[in-house]
């Protein structure tokens, strides 16, 4: 299934959890990353962002990658896909934007397993445990229909975690932006090393057997404290090298509406 950002920087909710729970749902529900931020760790990456004056940010990945594309979503999120030399065989990677900017990285492999998620607004990483249960595996959902998985990440703080799930093909083929995609049905947990919940997710999510990978889709995640949210990051159009909007860092859809429900928290707190 998809590294979902909120589930990649489950350590840190796990480590702060004096915190108030819209400071931990994403990006989005605080303003708290700024132009320094983000630009320290575009340097630190090696990677660029350019952009004329009136114009929006392009993404340039590191040297030794190639962007393959840009794919805006909804929820007022924009993903890059890229591929880096330097990787073993099969390897991907995304980095995704939001209305402030980089917020969330992550490394899958051919099976698109977790190998590797980092939050740069947090500083805070997480890396796949090697030894698993049960790890994640594309091609047991291509040929089976349902992939069930039970593996652990590593935080760069040292707190291990518990992800154990299950992906299932639905049998629904849609077409998005010329793209074929088919409909998934998943649900993950997120728990301590000492069993608790951290997280809950359950909802759906697509695939392209074409690249390879997961894309978002409609969800209910619920934490911790009893908190629910709903939240869709469907994938609307796909932009590759030469066409309108390839390297855009500037999300598209939902963010007014994103910018509304913002402003209603923080009236209801």
């Amino acid at each position: 299934m998809r590294h979902n950002p909120i589930t990649g920087r489950a350590q840190g909710v796990h480590r702060q959890r004096a915190l108030p729970a819209a400071a931990v749902r994403g990006p989005q529900s605080s303003r708290a990353i700024t132009s320094a931020m983000l630009t320290l760790s575009l340097l630190t990456a090696g990677w660029t962002l350019t952009a004329r004056p009136g114009e929006a940010a392009s993404f340039t990945p590191p040297g030794g990658c190639r962007l393959e594309v840009t794919v805006q979503n909804r929820g007022c999120t924009v993903s890059q896909y890229y591929r880096c030399e330097a990787d073993p065989e099969g390897w991907q990677r995304s980095a995704v934007f939001g209305q402030d900017g980089l917020f969330h990285l992550s490394t899958i492999d051919e099976e698109t397993r977790w190998i590797e998620s980092q939050s740069p607004m947090a500083g805070l990483s997480d890396t796949l445990v090697e030894e698993a249960r049960d790890h994640a595996s594309f091609s047991d959902l291509l040929e089976t229909g349902r992939d069930d998985f039970d593996f652990w990440t590593l935080s760069s703080t040292g707190e291990r975690l518990h992800q154990k799930g299950f992906d299932i093909l639905t049998g629904e083929t849609v077409e998005v932006d010329g793209q074929t995609l088919e409909r998934t049905r998943f649900e993950l947990t997120t728990r301590t090393e000492g069993g608790e919940v951290l997280i809950e997710r359950k909802g759906s999510q697509y695939i392209s057997r074409e690249f390879g990978r997961f894309y978002g889709g409609v969800e209910t995640t619920t934490d911790w404290t009893g908190a629910r949210r709903e939240t869709n990051d469907s994938p609307v159009l796909f932009s590759f090298d030469g066409e309108a909007g390839f390297g855009s860092t500037t999300p598209q859809f939902d963010c007014d509406q994103l910018l509304t429900q913002i402003l209603q928290e923080r009236a209801a707190s």
